[in-house]
């Protein structure tokens, strides 16, 4: 779906816990840079590339993909990627995230599930095994770390957001031009209704609440949610609902 020039929301279809879903990653683009934002489940590197092919840019020439996270329906696709497009895909994610992406720390939620394990039932044991086998077999250099504030000379400018709480390091991204927001995870739309994340997918949720209040100093009026899709209404509004109506300590 088109959000602007040079601004395509993919609509990719995934299978999440059994329940047939879809999760969209964000196309960024001028003249000189394509960027992916985030990567999609395992095994998804076709539906990407053809998602990308219909918004009219052509797959080879992506030549940079940004994180907003660690969790596997987001880095899922990296590996494949970086495998297919070997001349240059600069990999971009907040320091806080570096090390879980490059294998070198568990990944948060892998660590919840680990730290559960004897009393999981066996679906959710294999679950586990799975995405563990996963990261340990699928890790992948991040290339630069971006940083709270920081603004991206790409596509007319893409500021930097660190919203700490759904991973230690999850980040939103700004653009300015269109007055869109790139949210990752940490908003999500639900019955067409702009929400925050489930507590139970946060790694913090206090630190969620207090990183929701800082998008409210941003003039937004549309968010792309990878969990939902587009909200279109009063986002400035509505994130301010969300922020205030959430108190610290919530649990």
């Amino acid at each position: 779906m088109k959000i602007a020039n040079g601004i395509y929301m993919l609509e990719i279809s995934a299978n999440i816990m059994g329940t047939p879903s879809v999760i969209n990653p964000t196309l960024i683009w001028d003249n000189d840079t394509v960027i992916l934002i985030d990567t999609g489940f395992p095994g998804q590197l076709p539906q990407i590339r053809e998602a990308i092919e219909k918004a009219g840019v052509s797959f080879d020439k992506l030549n940079m993909v940004i994180l907003t996270h660690q969790d596997i329906d987001h880095v899922g696709s990296l590996s494949s990627i970086l495998k297919e497009l070997p001349n240059g895909v600069e990999v971009l994610a907040h320091k806080e995230e570096k090390a879980y992406i490059q294998g070198e720390k568990l990944p948060v939620k892998v660590a919840q599930l680990e730290a559960h394990l004897n009393s999981l039932p066996n679906e959710m044991k294999a679950i586990y095994e799975k995405i563990k086998d996963f990261y340990e077999n699928n890790k992948s250099n991040v290339d630069k770390t971006i940083s709270d504030g920081e603004e991206l000379p790409y596509c007319g400018g893409i500021t930097v957001i660190y919203t700490p709480g759904h991973t230690p390091g999850h980040i939103c991204l700004y653009l300015k031009y269109c007055k869109t927001l790139i949210a990752g995870d940490i908003l999500q739309i639900d019955g067409g209704i702009l929400i925050h994340a489930p507590q139970s997918t946060n790694f913090d949720t206090d630190l969620s609440v207090i990183s929701l209040k800082k998008l409210m100093q941003y003039d937004i009026e549309t968010v792309i949610c990878y969990h939902g899709g587009l909200y279109g209404g009063n986002a400035n509004k509505r994130i301010e609902e969300l922020a205030n109506g959430f108190s610290i300590g919530h649990k």
